[in-house]
């Protein structure tokens, strides 16, 4: 069994300004805790693994097509793989959701493994304030 709290919990940058934690990762399934600061984009994308999550903390409008929905805390989302998907935080402090991916994202986990080579910050590799 493991266990990791979320002080332990080392990020990276996913995009510009959004940060990741791989919470876990195996051959099938990712658990990535994810944080977008205040009033922060996730821009368009899409990708071939299913998607779903959970908003921890809060509130952000999810945008795939001509579909938008408000996600807050306690709201479930699910993303199928190729869906074309762009989020928008709506509030003045850091928002956090938990994504997980079938199969895991192997691109995160390269950009994990190199920031994590790159960077001899660890102030910068542990997110403690959400």
């Amino acid at each position: 069994m493991k266990v990791v709290k979320r002080k332990d919990v080392e990020t990276f940058p996913i995009f510009e300004e959004i940060s990741g934690g791989i919470i876990f990762s195996s051959d099938r399934v990712m658990f990535l805790l994810v944080e977008i600061p205040p009033r922060g984009v996730v821009p368009e994308h899409s990708h071939p693994h299913e998607q779903m999550g959970i908003c921890l903390k809060g509130k952000a409008e999810f945008i795939s097509g001509d579909k938008k929905v408000i996600v807050d805390e306690g709201t479930f989302y699910w993303i199928k793989p190729g869906e074309k998907h762009s989020v928008v935080s709506l509030v003045d402090e850091p928002s956090l959701f938990l994504d997980v991916f079938n199969p895991p994202r192997e691109d995160y986990i390269e950009k994990f493994k190199k920031f994590s080579e790159t960077s001899t910050d660890k102030s910068l590799k542990t997110d403690t304030h959400c």
